[in-house]
């Protein structure tokens, strides 16, 4: 399985203690499977990977680099809860330096790491290259993806949010989104914004048409 792959290179190209990191794997993937989750789960985690590995040759430029986005797409999302979600990216970075650093990961590379988790949160970066462009396209690779997946997606955030009704809900979910559309571009790196930009916008679009109309 490719996130698998990624996890066991990124624990190479930083010489941590493989044998202590597998338990935290091990605690990732149960994190990952929690039943209330919608679109944050393992999916999510596989289309964040395989994002990177498409990013990989055109933003990423060393294996620590590498290792580095690699665990924050492992990372990112460990802790997701709706009720508390503005404190989900604080409470992943802690569980990500915890996680790493007590596994031999060097400081420089945890607080890398920690550093890309916390930014998920505004997915704000100024970057056209390097680790936070390339996790910041990563993440949000999904606003590219297919029409049938996009809208399983768009279903699947509903769900997680099943208990507000459906007018807060388009309120809240249009402001989270409109903003994207309001950018110079949706994404940071050259590849994505040649390869992802256009099917992004135009399923902002189309989603920010439908909220309007619930």
């Amino acid at each position: 399985m490719l996130r698998d792959e990624m996890w066991d290179e990124a624990v190479r190209a930083v010489r941590g203690d493989a044998h202590g990191l597998v338990s935290v794997r091990t605690d990732l993937v149960r994190r990952w499977s929690e039943a209330h989750r919608g679109y944050h789960d393992l999916r999510h985690l596989d289309e964040v990977v395989a994002a990177l590995a498409d990013l990989r040759g055109a933003a990423i430029d060393t294996d620590t680099d590498w290792a580095g986005v690699v665990f924050a797409a492992w990372f990112h999302d460990a802790v997701y809860s709706v009720d508390d979600a503005a404190d989900n990216e604080r409470r992943s970075a802690l569980l990500t330096r915890e996680g790493l650093s007590r596994n031999g990961i060097g400081q420089d590379t945890t607080e890398m790491v920690v550093a890309l988790v916390e930014a998920s949160q505004a997915h704000d970066v100024r970057e056209t290259r390097g680790p936070q462009a390339a996790f910041h396209d990563a993440d949000l690779w999904i606003l590219s993806a297919p029409g049938d997946r996009f809208d399983d997606y768009c279903a699947d955030v509903r769900r997680e949010y099943a208990t507000v009704p459906d007018r807060p809900y388009a309120v809240g979910r249009t402001a989270i989104l409109a903003p994207f559309l309001e950018r110079e571009s949706v994404y940071r790196t050259d590849h994505a914004r040649q390869r992802w930009e256009p099917a992004a916008r135009r399923n902002l679009a189309r989603e920010i048409s439908r909220l309007a109309t619930s």
